[in-house]
């Protein structure tokens, strides 16, 4: 081992020694300068600032970037540095035209520098690749200028920037990447070819997103032989499409919907009922559903329709039954929803409120972890018997196929057709469990703690001790003391276009 040290120790001082040989150039004022900027971090601060300017990748990487530059310089200034001391290069070795004024003291191993300049670089990359070309050789240069001023040795800035990529790729650990947008699912080739929207019943609903955003007029645009319609105050949107199904009768081939999530869930449910392919054009806020089945915007949409290019889709249904104090036996339905993405009983809906308006500011996770901590100091315990077993729980969540990342906080879907219910709880029967909670999210041990269960089943029954609420994509739709949750009996066919055999439009950039 001492004779690995002596190696390393000899290449470090023979590149300072040939920096020292150098004559004077233009580019020992612009490192200077450089290094300079990157004192405590201001360059990426300045950079992160930048990037969170606007909604999106560039805000999720900005807002990871900042954590992670906190995290490394922990890492490398309170624990490293005090850990393996080293001494600087000597100020003799280099000329003064190329040194710093005021060199740190502080022990060269590892450079807090590179650290932090590699944290925040590979931080960034991991949200928004398309910042790669700037991030990346802008770090790598404040990393080399360390070495070019004569305030580190060369492995110095090696380990910092192994120590900074490394904690930034474990912030994956309770902050998630997500690895791509759409996720997998059986194409379906028996899909009628919509030419210009003929056959097409499509319903547009200008209430879902923004104020400012309505893709109304954009479907009428691109889908001109299709029969549309508009959500109006006091209209169902199923009352509409089946209206509009009855009127048009064998002329329709298809059913579509412009809209938010909860929207597509009732086009879907009228399409499901009809056998009929859905067409989903993303107008909503958010469009979990269509992000996740790979549709980004109209155009996408309508290019699958002009080819006949679908995948299949499970549906999900949550079927209410009289209370349980009423006749615990009674197995009759007083009303039967469908859902997209996901279900839930007790507080969840209102974890989901609080994180889609902090979402913009702060970031999905991060928003998602105030909401959490938020929701579970408000919320009440239900008592709830899941699998013949009571439980007192602060939430119940259902979703619509297998979510990732398991043991974690659900984020996405890889597959659509799996078959499977994704059910997961929070116990509140065990001591401490706001606490327990909250350290397993810091931890990004949320999967082994007690407090948190996860389960994948095809059906689930549910009895309440008492009446609750139940939320379905996101709304609160009614109560009951008794649920089944369940996969419907065959997946609905969604247009997506092959990407395969898509060349001539690159896809909208997601982030």
């Amino acid at each position: 081992m001492d004779g690995g040290i002596a190696t390393v120790s000899q290449l470090d001082q023979g590149i300072t020694d040939f920096i020292a040989s150098r004559p004077p150039s233009r580019v020992d004022p612009t490192l200077r300068r450089l290094t300079r900027t990157a004192d405590h971090s201001l360059l990426w601060f300045a950079i992160a600032g930048i990037l969170a300017a606007r909604r999106g990748a560039g805000r999720k990487a900005a807002l990871r970037g900042v954590a992670s530059i906190a995290l490394t310089s922990l890492t490398a200034n309170a624990i490293l540095k005090p850990l393996l001391p080293r001494r600087r290069p000597a100020a003799a070795d280099l000329p003064v035209f190329r040194t710093v004024t005021d060199p740190p003291s502080s022990s060269s191993f590892p450079s807090g520098h590179s650290a932090s300049a590699a944290a925040f670089a590979t931080a960034v990359v991991l949200e928004h690749r398309r910042a790669a070309p700037v991030v990346v050789p802008l770090a790598a240069l404040v990393g080399w200028s360390r070495v070019h001023v004569g305030v580190h040795w060369t492995s110095d800035v090696l380990a910092g920037a192994a120590v900074g990529t490394g904690v930034a790729l474990l912030t994956r650990r309770w902050w998630p990447v997500r690895p791509s947008d759409e996720a997998r699912a059986r194409p379906i080739d028996t899909v009628p070819v919509l030419p210009n929207g003929d056959g097409l019943v499509i319903v547009s609903n200008p209430f879902s997103g923004p104020p400012d955003h309505d893709v109304s007029d954009e479907v009428r645009e691109r889908l001109p032989a299709a029969h549309h319609l508009v959500v109006g105050d006091g209209v169902k949107v199923e009352d509409m499409l089946q209206d509009a199904i009855a009127e048009r009768g064998q002329w329709v081939r298809a059913v579509g919907v412009a809209g938010g999530d909860g929207t597509v869930a009732t086009a879907a449910s009228v399409a499901d009922r009809y056998g009929l392919p859905l067409v989903v054009v993303p107008g909503g806020t958010l469009n979990h559903f269509a992000r996740d089945v790979g549709v980004y915007d109209t155009q996408e949409a309508v290019d699958a329709t002009q080819a006949g290019e679908a995948v299949a889709v499970d549906l999900a249904l949550v079927e209410s039954h009289p209370g349980r104090l009423d006749d615990p036996e009674d197995v009759s339905v007083t009303s039967t929803r469908y859902f997209i993405n996901t279900a839930s009983i007790g507080s969840y809906p209102e974890l989901v409120r609080l994180r889609e308006q902090w979402q913009p500011r702060y970031g999905k996770w991060p928003a998602f972890a105030a909401a959490l901590i938020t929701v579970l100091q408000r919320s009440e315990k239900i008592s709830v018997k899941i699998a013949g077993r009571w439980y007192k729980v602060w939430f119940l969540f259902v979703g619509n196929g297998p979510y990732h990342p398991r043991g974690a906080v659900p984020a996405w879907r890889p597959t659509l057709d799996s078959g499977l219910l994704d059910v997961r709880w929070l116990r509140a029967d065990v001591r401490f469990s706001r606490l327990r909670v909250v350290l397993a999210l810091i931890l990004g041990a949320l999967g082994h703690s007690r407090v948190y269960h996860q389960s994948e089943v095809a059906r689930l029954d549910v009895e309440l001790h008492e009446p609750s609420m139940l939320a379905t994509d996101g709304e609160v739709v009614e109560e009951a003391g008794r649920y089944t949750f369940r996969v419907a009996e065959r997946p609905i066919p969604v247009y997506r276009r092959d990407e395969d055999r898509w060349t001539g439009r690159d896809r909208p950039y997601q982030g």
